[in-house]
């Protein structure tokens, strides 16, 4: 198997960071962009995309300013990866940025970054961000 490898990506939002955790954390908020629907038992979320679905346990959480998932698989390599959203705000600014942190096959990057391109994208309009 393959190793994953980690890669990064920084997204300017017009939110409050307490409204946008709403939205990264709670199964009502990830249903409006990141799948069709999510259901939350314990630390276990599904998440539905059409016929299939995915499990994650949240690995920990940080109240309006991240979350980290980590997606149960039952591959041996499973608790080496995460995704995670983390919350940043200038003192000076106030301006808030989103920060993804993923994991990928190195051949699959690009396109798993443009994939988070686009969730963000449904986030933003989803907030009234531009």
């Amino acid at each position: 198997m393959s190793q994953k490898k980690e890669f990064v990506l920084e997204y300017d939002f017009q939110s409050s960071p307490q409204l946008l955790f709403q939205y990264l954390s709670t199964p009502s908020g990830l249903s409006e962009w990141f799948s069709d629907d999510v259901n939350y038992r314990g630390e276990k979320y599904t998440f539905f995309w059409g016929e299939s679905e995915e499990y994650a346990r949240v690995l920990s959480k940080k109240q309006n300013e991240k979350i980290r998932f980590q997606w149960i698989n039952g591959e041996s390599d499973e608790e080496d990866y995460f995704f995670e959203f983390r919350i940043q705000m200038d003192e000076i600014t106030k301006d808030v940025s989103l920060i993804v942190t993923d994991f990928s096959d190195e051949e699959e990057i690009e396109e798993a970054k443009l994939l988070w391109d686009s969730l963000i994208s449904d986030l933003k309009q989803v907030l009234g961000s531009s």
